[in-house]
């Protein structure tokens, strides 16, 4: 039987993939550059393939090589799960506990969350990071994060998924510009083609184009882009054009002191998921459980916006 690769060496090879250097990646792995090169040149040994390229410019991994890293990222993953098993199986809800949100929803629900968190759990502590849903299930994948606050609806392969709420999406307006007997705003082809959008990248801009599809608006949105939801409200005080945002974020305030309003759309209603993603592999579900509780009390806690937002008379069922 061939020897099997150990997760130290796995460790390296994800390591350099990476940081593309193998004095960076030594230094990451908390060993010297040679034990580094000795560890990849014996998992290249048993693996039977060559697994790193070497050239002036940096390091490049073979094909085998990208391979075997895509693997790695996920045993190194499900080992750590395992080790956190092992060692929170009597006490859970203690020690570090790493969350990711996305930009549109990590303002306007971890101030709270973390206050609540603390008060209920003093012994765990929540590391966060504020990034992208593409970049936050990489590292919820190869175990650089344990839970990721995300909206839907979004591609999450086989990771566990825990929907907390629905978050309406509200057009936003100059004050008068928009005018609805009814409170409620038509989403259709004019009011798109002045649709302004977050850039590539961010999964608002796809919930914003699918509910334009939706209303079959007709043609493409092409609008101008913004690099974040407070510079997309910016640009639509300036009088850019319109934009559609999270009421999570309208009823946290983020119309404050702008001339804007909030129009609901409809119906039906556009909406987004807000939901709470871990590994299928997890130990965590003492924590998941928990924080997916106090998520929900933090979006059902949410104060009345100081921006006026229409209401349509009656809500529909």
């Amino acid at each position: 039987m061939a020897a099997l690769p150990s997760l130290r060496q796995l460790q390296y090879l994800v390591k350099l993939a990476e940081l593309r250097n193998f004095t960076r990646a030594a230094a990451a792995c908390h060993v010297t550059q040679s034990t580094l090169s000795s560890g990849l040149k014996e998992l290249e040994s048993s693996l039977g393939a060559r697994l790193v390229e070497r050239d002036r410019q940096g390091v490049l991994l073979t094909p085998a090589g990208q391979e075997v890293v895509e693997r790695a990222r996920g045993l190194l993953a499900g080992a750590s799960d395992l080790a956190q098993a092992a060692s929170s199986a009597g006490s859970p809800m203690r020690g570090l506990l790493r969350l990711g949100a996305i930009p549109t929803i990590a303002p306007f629900v971890l101030p709270q969350l973390l206050q609540r968190q603390r008060k209920q759990y003093p012994d765990l502590r929540l590391a966060l990071r504020e990034d992208r849903t593409e970049s936050l299930l990489e590292r919820l994948e190869d175990g650089r994060l344990d839970f990721a606050l995300l909206a839907l609806p979004y591609d999450t392969g086989n990771l566990l998924v825990r929907e907390i709420c629905q978050d309406e999406l509200l057009l936003v307006a100059p004050a008068g510009s928009v005018v609805s007997p009814r409170g409620n705003v038509a989403l259709n082809a004019r009011t798109a083609e002045h649709l302004l959008l977050l850039e590539e990248g961010h999964c608002l801009r796809q919930h914003t184009l699918q509910a334009c599809r939706s209303k079959h608006t007709g043609g493409r949105v092409e609008g101008l882009e913004a690099t974040s939801l407070l510079t997309l409200v910016q640009m639509a005080e300036s009088g850019l054009g319109l934009a559609l945002v999270p009421e999570l974020a309208v009823r946290r305030g983020l119309l404050a002191s702008t001339g804007l309003t909030a129009h609901r759309v409809g119906p039906p209603a556009p909406t987004r998921g807000i939901a709470l993603v871990a590994r299928s592999s997890t130990a965590r579900e003492t924590e998941f459980a928990a924080l997916t509780t106090l998520i929900a009390q933090v979006c059902d806690a949410q104060p009345a916006a100081k921006t006026p937002t229409a209401r349509p008379r009656s809500r529909p069922r």
